[in-house]
């Protein structure tokens, strides 16, 4: 999962990103809180940790912004020195889906991202078999159907069609997808995304008598929507 997280001490941010990376997330640093709202303008995550005091702009008030306009169930964990419970019910109030009092313990940190990514996302916990109306993936075996007829798929194009499933009717941007379907192998040219997310609208024929719309987002990425069929 791709975590970007805010706090303006650099020590505090480095040791936070080594305890996600070995968790096996990708973590994305903000010492500024511009800086991030700039980038959350333009690529997206899986979820959010935001230090309260920041002193360009607040872990509040990228909140505010993130809750207006970012899809609600992103969560956003805050981490604060302030340990009053007025404190604690205002970032709570302002929209943060959990709180976690400094200095950060390895542990608590892990378990509590680890809860909210389940609870945002549990699609993603992902079962043998999933299935989107006529639309199967098994996940295992890497094979999908449409209407139970098999669909002839390589393995990236079967990762990138249940990327796309798994996060329906949210926009992901090209670094998202290149990151969770090519693991940040940044060598491959730009156009092969484009080449594969044309196939896998074709191959899986994503058209509205479907139920679903594969569209590119203007200058981010692209969205799986579901529509109501013609």
């Amino acid at each position: 999962m791709r975590i970007a997280i805010l706090d303006d001490d650099s020590n505090l941010l480095e040791l936070a990103c080594t305890i996600l990376n070995a968790a096996g997330h990708t973590c994305h640093p903000f010492l500024s809180g511009k800086e991030m709202l700039h980038q959350l303008r333009r690529e997206s995550y899986d979820m959010l940790i935001l230090d309260w005091q920041v002193p360009d702009l607040s872990g509040t008030e990228v909140l505010h912004w993130v809750r207006e306009k970012l899809p609600a169930a992103l969560p956003v964990l805050f981490m604060t020195s302030r340990s009053g419970e007025d404190d604690i019910i205002a970032g709570l109030a302002a929209g943060a889906d959990d709180y976690m009092i400094k200095p950060i313990r390895r542990g608590e940190l892990v378990a509590r991202v680890q809860a909210l990514l389940r609870r945002a996302y549990p699609s993603q916990s992902t079962p043998e078999i999933i299935q989107f109306g006529i639309y199967k993936f098994e996940a295992r075996a890497g094979r999908a159907s449409v209407n139970d007829v098999p669909v002839e798929m390589t393995q990236k194009e079967f990762d990138l069609a249940l990327l796309l499933f798994n996060n329906l009717g949210r926009p992901l941007s090209r670094a998202y997808i290149l990151e969770a379907v090519w693991s940040r192998d940044i060598e491959i040219p730009s156009r092969t995304m484009d080449t594969h997310i044309s196939r896998v609208r074709s191959k899986l024929t994503l058209r509205p008598e479907n139920g679903y719309r594969l569209a590119p987002v203007y200058s981010y990425g692209y969205r799986l929507e579901q529509v109501s069929a013609e």
